[in-house]
């Protein structure tokens, strides 16, 4: 469930501050987010989140309220070429810098472990911590035990 949108007339590095602002957030919090925020980023960016919310209704069939966004991703395109007229006929350069913007929705991550599992495996590290222990050598040829002096 996503969209892209290529070749947007849009620093990265301006696209990068918006894109930090919506990583994580659920699909209502960030078209909220969006909507509120004057920025012509937050106008690309909704357009995109709008289209993906699309593809996730009608492709798969999903209920976009209930997706957050994985994914964030803003790319640097190609960079158009301009100048300004300098003195003694020379042209300084100015780069418009383009950019892709590409938006992933997922389901939420629910980070719930069983209670039983996590004791056993904390069991486990504890009685292998011990084990190690146990089985260190401690009167062996190349071990160092005290430093003698002259």
């Amino acid at each position: 469930m996503h969209a892209h949108l290529s070749s947007a007339r849009l620093a990265p590095k301006k696209a990068n501050l918006m894109a930090k602002m919506v990583r994580g957030l659920s699909v209502p919090d960030a078209v909220e987010l969006l909507r509120k925020t004057s920025k012509k980023s937050a106008r690309l960016f909704e357009g995109v989140l709008r289209s993906a919310m699309a593809n996730a209704e009608h492709t798969f069939k999903q209920d976009p309220q209930m997706l957050v966004l994985k994914t964030v991703i803003v790319n640097q395109g190609t960079a158009y070429r301009r100048g300004i007229p300098m003195a003694r006929g020379r042209v300084r350069p100015i780069r418009k810098f383009l950019c892709h913007i590409s938006i992933t929705l997922g389901f939420p991550e629910t980070n719930t472990v069983p209670v039983q599992a996590s004791a056993a495996a904390a069991g486990r590290s504890k009685q292998s911590s011990d084990s190690l222990a146990s089985a260190k050598p401690s009167g062996e040829v190349g071990s160092v035990s005290s430093v003698s002096s002259k």
